[in-house]
């Protein structure tokens, strides 16, 4: 089996199927090695331009849904064409990557890719794409609504919860406080310290 082949034998049982021959045509146009990893709370994929090595690596969070890995994966390859193409001494996510993640994103920006209700977030996202599509509130949001619930039904984004309620997040009990732009100050319950905590963090809810 051909490493194209290997990948999209990978790619079909993560992307939405109609997607999987484009991101295919992505790799053949500019390989590289390519892994699924366990989820990373810190990041959902990445990619790392080395000097030393010919082939570069791009890995992407393996729980994430279809259409969130579909955009990570994208997100990540235009990483790779913008360092090609315009040198490694430009800013990670400067307007050479906006640029170039822009250009590969417009292809699959229809219905016979993304369902109706992400292409709106998602259009809007890619007028000026963040670093992260996680700093993106409505966009994770409605890409949440394709997520695999049924192992934990009961974890919610923080910023879905009402004020003073109290959750769990890595095993600590927090009461949500008031919101600062895109972080909530919360308080730990056990040692009365405040956090500051993304509104996007999925935490489980006490009742």
């Amino acid at each position: 089996m051909s490493s194209s082949e290997k990948l999209k034998e990978i790619l079909a049982q993560k992307l939405p199927l109609t997607a999987v021959n484009y991101a295919v045509d992505l790799w053949e146009k500019e390989p590289f090695s390519f892994k699924t990893t366990v989820s990373r709370k810190s990041k959902l994929g990445d990619f790392r331009y080395r000097r030393d090595r010919q082939i570069q690596t791009i890995t992407i969070n393996s729980d994430l849904n279809p259409y969130q890995f579909l955009l990570t994966y994208i997100h990540e390859v235009a990483h790779l064409h913008a360092f090609l193409r315009f040198g490694i001494e430009i800013p990670p996510h400067g307007a050479e990557w906006k640029s170039t993640f822009q250009q590969l994103m417009s292809p699959i920006l229809s219905t016979e890719f993304f369902p109706i209700d992400l292409l709106i977030p998602l259009r809007k996202h890619m007028k000026n794409p963040k670093a992260s599509s996680a700093a993106d509130l409505f966009l994770m949001k409605e890409m949440s609504k394709y997520d695999d619930k049924s192992s934990n039904p009961e974890i919610v984004f923080l910023s879905d919860i009402m004020l003073g309620n109290r959750f769990l997040l890595s095993g600590r009990e927090f009461e949500k406080g008031e919101t600062r732009r895109t972080r909530v100050l919360c308080m730990e319950i056990k040692s009365g310290r405040k956090y500051l905590i993304a509104q996007l963090a999925k935490v489980k809810l006490i009742n």
